[in-house]
Parts: structure tokens; sequence; C-alpha cells
């Protein structure tokens, strides 16, 4: 809930109220709006089982925080997770779960606990996965070393308009974590913590889709390359409804990532790479 008063509310007072369902959406209801595809369902799943670090990128209310709930769910029973947010709206169903949460300062400025301060502490807390609602400032420096030093598997979201930015906000956010780092090292860090950038858009209809699911690869010169595995077809335009008639479909390419799950004992069917989606049309229309 957020509410501003006059004289900075110009007109009288204005309340938001952000309103979430008792029950969290689960994966089959994200396949039924059709924000993703069980082919990347299955990609995901196998990543968060796998312990791939995975970054949800979208826009304003595109349904990060839904999305990051739903790669939650694939958490193995008996693993801790710490989940970090400004406000808790996360809804883990396991086990060992800590949740933990931010607090703004008092009317006389004190008392404030951030999101790195709590990342820090969680550092602490011997945990399996970390969850980060939302980076938005210097923890997302915190957040990379955790990933690069024994952390794996874990989540967070960032604001973005496409993967690319994804990763050019995430090197913005961790020199605003005060320290002097060469650009060059900052990106050798993200390319080294994070696997996965999966890429949320609200699309003219009102949809919301994952549009990008992209695998962060190593560096080349002084870029991180991204290897696009399902993209978001465009082509379709929309029915007579007037709603986005497009689909999310695989490049045909397999990530090296799948190498690395194989490894963990996390196997991926190769048709989830499938260009054609026989297979799984299939099983969308059953």
């Amino acid at each position: 809930m957020n509410a501003v008063f006059p004289p900075l509310a110009v007109g009288g007072p204005f309340l938001t109220i952000r309103k979430f369902a008792v029950d969290p959406y689960t994966l089959d209801d994200l396949v039924s709006f059709g924000t993703l595809t069980y082919q990347v369902a299955e990609l995901l799943h196998a990543c968060v089982e796998g312990k791939a670090n995975i970054l949800v990128s979208g826009g304003t209310s595109t349904g990060k925080t839904t999305l990051l709930g739903v790669l939650s769910s694939f958490i193995p029973p008996g693993e801790r997770v710490v989940t970090i947010e400004d406000a808790k709206e996360l809804q883990l169903r396991q086990e060992h779960v800590v949740s933990l949460e931010s607090r703004p300062p008092n009317t006389e400025g004190r008392g404030e606990v951030t999101i790195r301060d709590l990342l820090r502490n969680a550092l602490r807390m011997r945990p399996d996965r970390i969850i980060i609602g939302e980076c938005r400032a210097g923890e997302a420096l915190d957040m990379l070393q955790a990933m690069n030093t024994g952390h794996e598997g874990s989540i967070t979201t960032v604001h973005a308009n496409s993967p690319r930015d994804a990763l050019s906000r995430v090197e913005t956010m961790t020199l605003m974590a005060g320290f002097d780092l060469p650009v060059r090292a900052v990106r050798e860090q993200m390319a080294s913590a994070l696997d996965l950038i999966v890429h949320l858009s609200r699309l003219r209809d009102g949809t919301r889709r994952v549009t990008h699911v992209s695998e962060v690869g190593r560096m080349e010169g002084d870029v991180v390359l991204l290897q696009d595995i399902f993209l978001f077809d465009y082509r379709a335009g929309g029915d007579l409804e007037g709603r986005n008639a497009g689909a999310l479909r695989a490049t045909g390419i397999r990530p090296q990532l799948t190498e690395r799950l194989a490894e963990r004992g996390v196997k991926v069917d190769p048709a989830v790479f499938d260009h054609e989606q026989s297979r799984w049309a299939v099983l969308a229309r059953g």
C-alpha cells in the first residue's frame, strides 16, 4: 500500500493498493495464461533444480515477482532458502525458508535496514539459496559475489527493457556500491555469476509474456555474450479481439548450460530446444 497526501499530492490524498492472490500462481497457471510454454517451463525447472543463477528482468508490472515465486517453487524441499524483499510478497511452500524484510528509516532518519544489509547478514546464515525480490542499488555487487562464492542457484529480479539492458542495469547498480571498480572487472563478475536471463514484457493487449530466455556466456573483448534460447515471435500479429497471437519459440540453439546441469545429475530433453515445437504443441493443446 502506498499513500500520498497534500501538499505532496495535488488535488487530494491518493491511495495505491497492490493486491496479491491468497494462493500464489502455479506453473500451470502461467502456461494457461500464455506467459510461457511447457518447453520453457521444463528448461527453467531444470535450471533451478541444477542450481543455475537466474536473473528475471522486465518493466514495471510485467510479472517478475510472480515468475520469481514460480521459479522458487522448483527448489528442492530439503534446501535452506533465504528470501530478502522490501515488502514480503513471495509465498514459498518449502519447509526451510527464512524470510527477511528491509526497514525504512523512521521520522528521525534512523533505524534503516537496507536490502544490502540483509544480504550481508544472510551470508552468515548458511543458506543453500538466496532469493532477492529486486536489486535496485549496490546490493547487486554483493549478489554477484554471493553467486560466485558458493551460493549457486540464487535468483533475483531487475527492472530492464531487454536482457542486454538488464546486464547494463546490473553493471550500473554494481558501480553504485561505492567501490572504484574497473568496468571490465564488473563484467567479468557478471559473466561468471549469471547463467540465465528470463525477460518478461507487457504487450499492447495487456498480456504478460516471457519474450526472451537468454544464456549469459563468456566475455569476448569487453562485451558479455548473450545467446537467445527462446524468443517471442511477434510476426503472427493479433486476432479479431485485438489479442497478440504471437508465441514463444525456441531458436534451435542448445545452451552450454545443459552440460553443467548434466554434471549435477539434471538432464534436459533435447526436444525442448526443437525449433518446430511439434511434440510440445500437442502437449500444450492437451
